[in-house]
């Protein structure tokens, strides 16, 4: 069970990092949206959360 705590820490430091490298704060704030909408189960924060994520990596594209 320690090893499975250990390896999810690992990968949540690691995707928060590669989120903050690449998209800088904005990209920190809805990662962390997304992830406290989630937790407390509540809809509109992870979905504001997640608009922010999709508007960031399609904003080149559009």
């Amino acid at each position: 069970m320690p090893v499975l705590a250990l390896l999810s820490a690992v990968f949540v430091v690691g995707v928060e990092q590669t989120v903050q490298w690449k998209y800088g704060v904005t990209g920190i704030i809805g990662l962390t949206l997304l992830t406290i909408g989630i937790k407390a189960k509540n809809p509109t924060v992870s979905s504001v959360g997640a608009v922010l994520l999709a508007l960031l990596v399609a904003g080149p594209a559009l």
